[in-house]
C-alpha cells in the first residue's frame, strides 16, 4: 500500500508541477515582434559577446548581455517596436 501512496503522491506532484510554473505576467501582444529580431539587434551592439539571460517583466523584454571587454549591459526593450525604452 506505501508504494501505492508514493507512486500517487509523485504522480500529483509531476501534474500539478506545471501550475506552479504558471506565471501571471501578460504575454506579449500579438503585434510585437519576435524576439529573434529583438535579439538579432542586440547582437548587432557594439561589443556585443553573449547574451546571458532574457526577461520578459511589465510588457517589455530586459535582455543581459556582456560586452568583449566583460562588461555587463541590461536594456529594456518595447515588444512592439523593438527599440529600447
Amino acid at each position: 500500500m506505501s508504494k501505492f501512496v508514493l507512486a500517487t503522491s509523485v504522480a500529483i506532484l509531476l501534474c500539478g508541477g506545471s501550475a506552479f510554473a504558471a506565471d501571471d505576467k501578460p504575454l506579449p501582444p500579438p503585434n510585437a515582434k519576435k524576439l529573434s529580431e529583438i535579439l538579432a539587434k542586440v547582437e548587432q551592439r557594439d561589443g556585443f559577446r553573449y547574451v546571458k539571460e532574457v526577461d520578459w517583466d511589465n510588457g517589455a523584454y530586459t535582455i543581459t548581455y556582456y560586452t568583449s571587454d566583460k562588461a555587463k549591459v541590461e536594456i529594456t526593450y518595447d515588444p512592439v517596436t523593438a527599440d529600447p525604452k
